[in-house]
C-alpha cells in the first residue's frame, strides 16, 4: 500500500525518497514536521506547485508526510513534532509483487532494477538484483546476471498466477 500511496501522491513518494531514506542512511534517529515542512517550502520554491501554498495547507501537508510515513512504519505512531525514525525492509511478497508488475507493465529486465519504484524502498539497483537473487532461490523466478546484463526467466503469466502462488506461501 505504500507504493500505491506514493504513485497517487507523487508528494510523499518524493519526500520518502528523498528525505526518508537520506535520513535513515546517514544514521539520523527521527524526522520532525519542521524537516518536512522544509521539505514541502524547497518544492514550492521549485516552481513544483502551480501556485504558493497557504500557510495552513503547508502546515497540513507537512503533517500528513511525517503522519503518513508512520502510518506505514517508517516512523513511530502517534502524534508528535518529531517522530523516531524506524528500521524498514521491503518484504519478499513485495518485492515479487513489484518485480512481476513492473515486469508485465513492459518494464526491460535490466530496466526493472533501476526502476524509480524501488527507492520507496531505499533500495538501489544493486540491492534490487539482491532482493531478485532471493525471489530466484524462492523459485519465484529465475536470474542469470553478469556484470550490468540481467536476464529473468518469469515463472508466472500473469499477476493472478503470482498472487495465488503468495497467498499460499
Amino acid at each position: 500500500m505504500l507504493l500505491f500511496t506514493c504513485r497517487a501522491n507523487p508528494i510523499l513518494g518524493d519526500f520518502v525518497r528523498q528525505v526518508y531514506w537520506s535520513r535513515y542512511e546517514g544514521g539520523y534517529t527521527e524526522i520532525s514536521n519542521e524537516d518536512a515542512r522544509a521539505f514541502v517550502e524547497r518544492g514550492i520554491d521549485d516552481g513544483k506547485t502551480a501556485r504558493r501554498w497557504s500557510e495552513t495547507t503547508i502546515r497540513r501537508v507537512s503533517g500528513y508526510l511525517t503522519g503518513c510515513c508512520a502510518d506505514y512504519g517508517l516512523l513511530e505512531r502517534g502524534i508528535r513534532k518529531s517522530r523516531r525514525i524506524v528500521p524498514f525492509r521491503i518484504s519478499p511478497s513485495v518485492a515479487a509483487y513489484l518485480a512481476y508488475e513492473l515486469h508485465f507493465a513492459g518494464v526491460g529486465d535490466n530496466a526493472l532494477l533501476s526502476h524509480e519504484d524501488w527507492q520507496v524502498f531505499g533500495l538501489a539497483r544493486d540491492d534490487v538484483l539482491e532482493e531478485i537473487k532471493r525471489l530466484s532461490l524462492q523459485g519465484l523466478l529465475i536470474v542469470q546476471a553478469a556484470s550490468d546484463v540481467v536476464r529473468i526467466s518469469w515463472k508466472h503469466p500473469h499477476m493472478e498466477a503470482l498472487c495465488d502462488v503468495l497467498a499460499q506461501s
